[in-house]
């Protein structure tokens, strides 16, 4: 799972690596288009954490028969719900752009990216599905290999499209977007042949692929926490996004890149955290909730070592992370103002993810819910505007806010953990 989240981070960097080379003004049409896409991202993960929990617990109970029907549900539900999504973003991407702080001339030079990203949000939706029907069973190792073969396409892909080579037109920030959906949508059509191949503890039929309401309902009931968490945390960076944007494009693209470095960073931890809500889920399947407690807290414990000191490396040069993926001296000093801010808060980072993801493994997907909506709602965006514009600290308040608002979730989210009511949950 470690390895699974470090090459889905590398999406994230190689896009901006060279996306950069193109100019702060695509940089900041590549953030602005991320934080668009964390709403997608937030549903296709709550789907995930629905579809975790109650495929471990299947699993944990030995019925891979049943598991194996979840996991049909959750790719229909998952595709209806990506379809709706894709058709009115394709058309309303130039206003998004604009309205987040993108001026006309940029929106039209460079919305093709957003176009596409936004278009094509199935291939990631499917992507996260189904690698987390892998995952819950058991069959980590098959996740990260997916992202392996997605990743390597698009190291290809990515240079070959945006600058061009021999017949291959130079497409610029639109030859990211294609590149980058290229890759992941070959990845699904691997994932889907060795779904329906059947020799993994997940086979699918096309029978499994028949709507069910019973279980597709069971998947909206979890999924609805999960997605809402997700969707309050990440829909909190849009806000942050178009506060940063008051301070200039060298500012968003300072933030955009210690963002994608940040990223690159937390994701192998969100592995970890994702083997704590399996770990969950099959024991208390199994009917052993003192089992699934030593294992979240162990996990956890890791987590807490490999984030500190990660964060103390971007703590003490920050810069030179940055200066990897651009030369403008303004954006470095703004990325890495941000890296170093945010680096202090890792070693709660870790701790919180796994209290977080131990509650979604059990099924109870509503108190991160409430967490999330305290902490990024009525702590982080309020607090990011007051520090920034009104105590006038600029992008160093949102900075701050970060910080403050995820070291808030930890000690919720631990508290909650410690009460135990979770393993009381029925899924």
């Amino acid at each position: 799972m470690v390895l699974e989240m470090a090459m889905e981070s590398v999406f994230a960097i190689v896009d901006i690596f060279f996306v950069s080379k193109l100019g702060a003004e695509t940089v900041a049409v590549v953030g602005i288009t991320e934080s668009l896409m964390t709403l997608i991202y937030s549903l296709g993960i709550g789907i995930s954490i629905a579809a975790t929990a109650i495929i471990s617990r299947r699993i944990g109970e030995k019925d891979p028969q049943q598991a194996s029907r979840t996991a049909g549900q959750a790719i229909i539900t998952g595709s209806l719900i990506s379809l709706a999504l894709a058709i009115p973003s394709m058309f309303l991407y130039r206003k998004i752009l604009i309205l987040m702080g993108i001026d006309e001339t940029a929106a039209d030079q460079y919305g093709s990216y957003t176009l596409i990203i936004m278009g094509s949000n199935l291939v990631i939706m499917l992507l996260f599905i189904n690698n987390a029907i892998f995952r819950s069973s058991g069959d980590a190792a098959i996740s990260m290999k997916v992202l392996w073969f997605a990743n390597i396409l698009n190291i290809i892909l990515d240079p070959l499209l945006i600058f061009g080579f021999g017949p291959i037109p130079a497409m610029g920030i639109m030859g990211a977007a294609i590149a980058t959906s290229i890759g992941r949508g070959l990845a699904v059509i691997y994932q889907f042949y060795l779904l329906f191949r059947g020799n993994h503890r997940i086979g699918l039929r096309l029978k499994y692929l028949k709507p069910d309401l019973a279980i597709i309902l069971n998947l909206l009931r979890l999924s609805a926490g999960a997605t809402g968490q997700y969707l309050i945390a990440t829909s909190s960076w849009i806000f942050l996004v178009r506060i940063i944007s008051l301070f200039g494009s060298q500012v968003v693209a300072g933030y955009t890149i210690a963002i994608r470095v940040m990223f690159f960073m937390l994701l192998p931890s969100w592995g970890i955290s994702n083997a704590a809500a399996t770990l969950v889920g099959q024991n208390l399947g199994a009917d052993k909730p003192d089992r699934a407690e030593r294992s979240a807290w162990i996990t956890g414990y890791v987590n807490i070592i490999f984030l500190g000191i990660i964060g103390l490396i971007l703590a003490l040069t920050p810069s030179s992370f940055i200066r990897i993926f651009i030369d403008d001296l303004e954006v470095i000093k703004y990325g890495a103002s941000c890296l170093r801010i945010m680096s202090y808060g890792f070693v709660a980072y870790g701790l919180g993810m796994v209290m977080v993801n131990s509650l979604n493994g059990a099924g109870d997907t509503v108190t991160p819910t409430w967490i999330n909506f305290f902490c990024y709602w009525l702590l982080e965006i309020p607090l990011a505007y007051i520090l920034a514009v009104t105590l006038n600290l600029k992008e160093k308040g949102v900075f701050i806010s970060i910080l403050v608002a995820e070291t808030a979730m930890t000690m919720s989210a631990l508290y909650f953990f410690r009460r135990g009511k979770w393993k009381l949950k029925k899924v």
